[in-house]
């Protein structure tokens, strides 16, 4: 698929998933499937472009079905409806995305605004200030992503630094998760990650004098 057709895909599915309610519920694997059919495939065919809205930081997959994430959704959504190339495929547009691009037009300048506006307003208050803020919220984390994603209790550093990104910054993130190994609560392990790209090598962690690592496990106490 060529750079183009994967923008115009990626801007169809995500105007899909937002018309379906996707910025307030997740929404069903088989709802997103019936909407994409009229491309000719259903929601499998689109794995790779699933996965780089996820890395975007656009969506949330989880087994059950799919969320837009606001405000990153959002705003790869509009980038993409005002790009110049953007088009449906051809002589017949659907009725969903026609009414959706409606829906679009006279509601996102307002809903931008005032979800990028608290999600910042939120993102400020609850910052994340010292070590004894960010152990809970990182076992949380821990523990959310292990159980949606069936990790077996290891955890992609990458993972867990990314769902709490705006809340930490990375120097703090570093320092407090070596302080959860050396309090004995997660122990930070190399492995192999067959899918490494150099993005998520950054977003892991280097223990001083002995490496790259890429997993958490937490420790029984």
């Amino acid at each position: 698929m060529t750079v183009k057709k994967n923008n115009l895909t990626k801007t169809r599915l995500l105007l899909a998933l937002w018309d379906l309610g996707g910025t307030q519920q997740e929404v069903r694997k088989s709802q997103l499937s019936d909407r994409m059919k009229s491309k000719g495939k259903n929601i499998a065919g689109y794995p790779g472009i699933l996965d780089e809205l996820q890395k975007q930081g656009a969506i949330a997959i989880t087994k059950k079905g799919y969320s837009l994430a606001s405000p990153k959704g959002l705003e790869v959504l509009g980038e993409g409806l005002k790009d110049s190339d953007f088009k449906f495929e051809g002589t017949i547009v659907g009725t969903w995305a026609a009414n959706a691009l409606v829906k679009w037009i006279s509601q996102i300048d307002v809903a931008v605004v005032s979800t990028s506006a608290s999600v910042k307003s939120k993102s400020a208050k609850d910052a994340i200030a010292s070590y004894d803020e960010f152990k809970p919220v990182a076992l949380e984390t821990y523990e959310k992503l292990n159980q949606n994603y069936n990790l077996n209790d290891l955890v992609p550093i990458y993972r867990i630094r990314r769902e709490i990104a705006n809340r930490v910054s990375r120097e703090n993130f570093n320092t407090w998760l070596l302080e959860m190994q050396a309090n004995d609560i997660f122990q930070l392990m190399a492995g192999e990650m067959p899918d490494i790209t150099p993005d998520k090598r950054d977003d892991s962690i280097t223990i001083p004098g002995g490496g790259l690592r890429y997993y958490t496990k937490l420790l029984n106490s």
